[in-house]
């Protein structure tokens, strides 16, 4: 589905759905609006290196504004897919990260963006690169040439190891924990950091 459609959403080849059943409310930071969320993962992308961000959900979108759907509109499918290509790469070959997890659009978007943030911090951290995280993450091509990429972050509270609703001196302790045994002198790795600090950021808001 192109951004603008309704009703379904063209859901990327070889990418699991969340049932209903298994999805929550997102437990991280959903501080900024529907509008902001869907733009920040335009922005967030693009300056990972992709191009022609376009995303698609089960709603209609505004005509002006392409990549965002309509604030009233309520689908019985919440998932949003963001397809895209790359700086420096054949035009035919696509690539989408997709989430469905969370109980709306709003908070799917919202992961989406973080997701990208996460690995554009990564690799700007020297972690790793684009190249190779895109590489790792790709899956047998569907007919419309798109490549998953990953599913979107998991849940800061997943990451810390406490509950969702986990206060915060509990979080701020789980997240010392956790540092001292993931630092990169203990075997550990800067990835592994970044995703506590964001997980960390992300619960205290």
């Amino acid at each position: 589905m192109t951004s603008g459609s309704s009703d379904s959403i063209s859901w990327p080849a070889n990418y699991p759905r969340t049932a209903d059943k298994d999805r929550e409310p997102y437990p991280g930071d959903l501080s900024p609006t529907r509008k902001e969320s869907f733009e920040s993962v335009v922005d967030e992308l693009e300056r990972w290196g992709a191009t022609d961000v376009d995303i698609s959900t089960a709603s209609q979108h505004y005509v002006d504004r392409p990549n965002i759907p309509h604030q009233h509109d309520k689908p019985d499918d919440v998932g949003v897919v963001a397809r895209f290509r790359r700086e420096g790469e054949a035009a035919d070959t696509g690539y989408a990260i997709a989430c469905d997890r969370w109980a709306t659009q709003r908070e799917n978007a919202r992961a989406i963006a973080l997701y990208a943030r996460r690995m554009r911090l990564a690799e700007r951290c020297g972690v790793t690169t684009a190249s190779s995280t895109f590489e790792t993450a790709r899956l047998p091509p569907a007919q419309d040439d798109d490549v998953v990429v990953a599913e979107a972050s998991r849940a800061p509270h997943d990451v810390l190891e406490v509950a969702p609703d986990a206060p915060a001196h509990v979080v701020r302790g789980a997240y010392r924990e956790l540092l001292q045994e993931r630092h990169p002198d203990k075997g550990g790795s800067q990835e592994e950091v970044i995703e506590l600090q964001e997980a960390k950021e992300a619960m205290l808001g």
